[in-house]
């Protein structure tokens, strides 16, 4: 059996938990706050989750996320995240996971999850198809 939310002390937060987080949005829900807000916490943002950021940054759908795209190491650091790097075995098992979820930067997160066994601070109910432990 996994760890229960209430063993927990490192969480990954999905890419619009990080940008609602950073750019002090209400839409947070207060368990999310409450998690990212406690300094015994340590929460992991994916190097995906970056990748996201600048990519939507530049087609023009996240068009208020300049600061982040463009100073998001600072801004990880000035809110005491750590960053999650994708290796291997996370590149492996995201695109081996089932399903008809296609979005790339959603299967990274699901696989980081998996592998590290951390549970994910996310709003999307995409998530929920997948054996991943979630967090709203």
């Amino acid at each position: 059996m996994g760890p229960t939310i209430e063993k927990v002390s490192r969480f990954l937060l999905d890419t619009h938990v990080l940008l609602w987080w950073l750019f002090d949005e209400p839409k947070l829900s207060a368990k999310a706050y409450g998690i990212i807000q406690d300094p015994y916490n340590t929460i992991l943002v994916s190097s995906a989750s970056a990748w996201e950021i600048a990519t939507k940054y530049r087609l023009g759908k996240l068009p208020h996320a300049e600061e982040a795209a463009g100073n998001l190491p600072t801004l990880l650091r000035k809110a005491r995240m750590d960053v999650l790097p994708i290796t291997i075995e996370h590149a492996l098992a995201a695109g081996a996971l089932p399903g008809p979820h296609r979005d790339p930067i959603d299967r990274m997160l699901i696989a980081q999850g998996q592998l590290e066994e951390l549970p994910i601070v996310t709003s999307d109910p995409a998530f929920e198809q997948y054996p991943v432990m979630l967090v709203w």
